[in-house]
């Protein structure tokens, strides 16, 4: 059970669903005006904790800085908006009593003499300390696409040149005279004819042949680079003047 000591330190506390999911950070704290108990809380929830929603505190628990309720968080996230003002009209009080599932009996809120039911823990009904509070900047990551990379093959065509040594057979006229080595066959046949010889010629050309090879794997990866941005955003903070007679003096003490 919560009671008044919780309420200074929920303030400020992180708040999670019924399934340990983070919903944000407690703004205010209700109390119930007849047993001074918390009964209602505002959660900081949306983009930066930009939205503010009303949470109850029936089966809540507070451990270890931390408040669990029974609700989910998108329940919290869609709830009756309700202007956090520092107390509760009562048509409120009993909208939200409808949207969270809790009857009027649940929990005792009088009214007071300005017909509001509830108050903030900072309000003129608590005791002579004021609770100061700010908002704070609650910054994280998201994984979002940033863009895609493939890889595409195609073919492309160039022109070799190739240096080939060839060949070839060439004609060349020989002259012996006759000796008596070669006189025999010089002499053989007839003494005088009309005869023909014929030589046949050979050369060399080039033959081109194709084969296609692997030359090397090509593939994707991704590295990690770590960069900094840098977010901006109004965060508001409750300022505490004394507003005193002027024959009323006094200093600052800090504890």
């Amino acid at each position: 059970m919560l009671d008044q000591q919780n309420a200074d330190e929920l303030t400020g506390a992180t708040v999670q669903d019924s399934s340990g999911t983070k919903i944000g950070k407690v703004s205010q704290v209700y109390l119930d005006d007849t047993s001074g108990q918390p009964k209602w809380v505002t959660v900081n929830t949306g983009l930066f904790g930009t939205k503010e929603s009303f949470l109850p505190l029936e089966q809540a628990s507070f451990s270890g800085g931390a408040l669990s309720v029974p609700v989910t968080k998108d329940q919290v996230k869609d709830a009756p908006q309700v202007e956090g003002d520092g107390h509760l009209e009562p048509a409120e009080e009993a909208e939200l009593y409808r949207y969270y599932g809790l009857s009027a009996g649940e929990a005792d809120y009088d009214t007071d003499a300005r017909g509001t039911v509830g108050h903030d823990v900072s309000g003129p009904t608590t005791d002579e300390a004021m609770t100061r509070s700010e908002e704070r900047l609650d910054v994280g990551t998201e994984q979002v696409e940033s863009g895609r990379a493939r890889l595409r093959k195609y073919v492309t065509t160039r022109t070799e040149s190739v240096q080939v040594p060839v060949s070839r057979e060439e004609v060349r006229l020989e002259r012996e005279p006759i000796t008596d080595a070669n006189r025999d066959a010089a002499t053989t046949g007839a003494d005088l004819s009309e005869e023909e010889h014929e030589v046949i010629l050979t050369e060399e050309r080039p033959v081109v042949q194709k084969e296609t090879v692997p030359v090397e794997r090509v593939r994707l990866d991704k590295d990690t680079v770590t960069d900094t941005a840098q977010v901006s955003e109004e965060v508001r903070a409750e300022q505490i003047d004394v507003d005193a007679d002027q024959n009323v003096r006094g200093g600052e003490t800090t504890r």
